[in-house]
């Protein structure tokens, strides 16, 4: 992330870039976010963490729909980053949010098989095939309503055998061997390196989740989550999407 452009020209740090006209930044921000965003923020974190030294990024990663209840609940959390509009609609209608969502990253499913591809899946239509053993995402959660998006678009009735809390849950099904298939998302597939292949569908593409990122009015440290979310919509944090393979919000910034 460092090489991606976190250097002094890069002033996504936001509150914590150093300025004299702006609070310092200190103690614990806590992150509330999807679970396909796992590996980028976990990086994003540690980058955090080194340009304030003596913060920390505790993070909360799970179904978007699980982490919004969570938040309406009363769980503490700074920063809810979630992987639909819808989900991210549930905290903002009960008045949990400071201020207005920021899209800043989407995602689209891709096919997860296991490595070699043993049941020879090359098409979304093997997903109604009775023999083929397929994990999906539970409906209320966003990979899942993608993918009864997808479904509808290609007019095909899938037999699932699992449906999953999260997409990390669903993969993990692939990874292991115990599903044939699996829809997840494009960038899950490419996180899990060589234990999984992924394969493409035309469908995916009008099946398309935004991201929206936004504070808490319930957070304890709002300095940190503000300079948190600037480094997230930063040249550093659009760098470490795009390598991990999010797309580009429609509606820039």
């Amino acid at each position: 992330l460092t090489a991606c452009g976190g250097g002094s020209g890069d002033n996504a740090g936001g509150a914590g870039s150093g300025s004299s006209k702006e609070p310092k930044i200190t103690g614990t921000v806590t992150v509330f976010a999807a679970s396909s965003l796992t590996e980028v923020f976990t990086a994003l974190g540690k980058e955090f963490e080194s340009r304030h030294p003596g913060t920390k990024v505790q993070f909360s990663f799970g179904a978007s729909s699980d982490l919004g209840e969570q938040i309406t609940s009363g769980a503490p959390a700074d920063v809810f980053a979630s992987a639909s509009p819808d989900t991210m609609a549930t905290v903002t209608d009960a008045g949990d949010a400071k201020g207005k969502p920021v899209t800043f990253v989407r995602n689209r499913l891709e096919i997860a098989v296991p490595k070699g591809n043993p049941a020879h899946v090359t098409k979304l239509s093997d997903f109604a095939k009775p023999a083929l053993k397929i994990a999906l995402c539970a409906p209320e959660v966003p990979c899942g309503s993608a993918a009864t998006k997808a479904f509808q678009i290609a007019g095909i009735t899938p037999k699932p055998d699992t449906l999953e809390a999260d997409v990390k849950a669903a993969l993990q099904k692939v990874a292991l061997g115990e599903v044939d298939a699996a829809l997840v998302y494009r960038t899950d597939v490419k996180a899990a390196g060589d234990k999984v292949e992924g394969i493409d569908f035309p469908e995916a593409v009008q099946a398309t989740n935004d991201y929206p990122i936004v504070t808490l009015s319930g957070g304890s440290n709002p300095a940190a989550a503000k300079a948190f979310i600037d480094l997230v919509l930063s040249p550093t944090g659009r760098s470490a999407f795009d390598a991990a393979g999010f797309m580009q919000p429609v509606t820039a910034r």
